[in-house]
């Protein structure tokens, strides 16, 4: 359970990028602190790395749409399956030629440590009929 009542937006694609980006930004302080135009140059390479990496995840899945999640969305292992149409208004899916005027509602995918897929509707059909009966 959350320890905040809204939604951060915690996921793989940010996570990932927020680490490569934070490893840049060392280098590039590190390149003014010792004025060395090679270690400034790695560094810059190595922050838009972390910009491709973010996009590129968040275009396969692994990021998230703007604005509020659903709750059973906010874990950072829930895969954004509306991904592949794109997002109406994201500026990286529009980049990407992905126009997202279409509206794509599925069931939110799970992955679990051990790579599997488990989608929460299949679940919650499965106990509605174990009640039931």
């Amino acid at each position: 359970m959350s320890a905040h009542p809204y939604d951060h937006g915690h996921t793989v694609a940010g996570w990932t990028g927020c680490g490569i980006a934070v490893v840049g930004t060392s280098v590039l302080g590190a390149g003014v602190c010792t004025v060395s135009a090679p270690l400034l140059v790695a560094g810059v390479a190595v922050d838009v790395l972390a910009l491709l990496v973010t996009w590129v995840l968040h275009l396969v899945g692994w990021g998230k749409p703007s604005g509020p999640r659903p709750r059973e969305e906010w874990s950072w292992r829930v895969r954004d399956s509306g991904a592949r149409a794109g997002h109406a208004e994201c500026l990286g899916c529009r980049l990407a030629g992905r126009r997202g005027g279409t509206v794509v509602v599925t069931a939110p995918v799970t992955v679990t440590a051990s790579g599997e897929r488990a989608e929460r509707a299949e679940r919650a059909g499965a106990d509605a009929v174990g009640a039931g009966g």
